[in-house]
């Protein structure tokens, strides 16, 4: 079976995207090579964004449970356990 290939990470995305960009912004492109970097640039900066909102998502998460959390320690006077 063929290896799956990985997806590059959120940081590697994103230098990648900058790359791109700063390419776009010199303006030594031909039209089709600009156009195929925008149509990258574009598709990276979906992955970019749908990255940063899961991870939005599950801060938002966790705060919740801390706030639970604590609310039900206030609650009851105790310690909260950490661990």
């Amino acid at each position: 079976m063929a290896a799956k290939k990985k997806k590059p990470g959120f940081e590697q995305q994103l230098e990648k995207l900058e790359e791109l960009v700063d390419g776009l912004e010199n303006g030594d492109l031909e039209l089709e090579e600009g156009v195929e970097r925008y149509r990258e640039g574009v598709e990276l900066l979906k992955s970019l964004n749908k990255t940063l909102a899961g991870a939005e998502h599950k801060v938002e998460e966790l705060t919740a449970t801390l706030r639970a959390e604590l609310q039900e320690l206030e609650q009851d006077g105790g310690d909260l356990d950490l661990d």
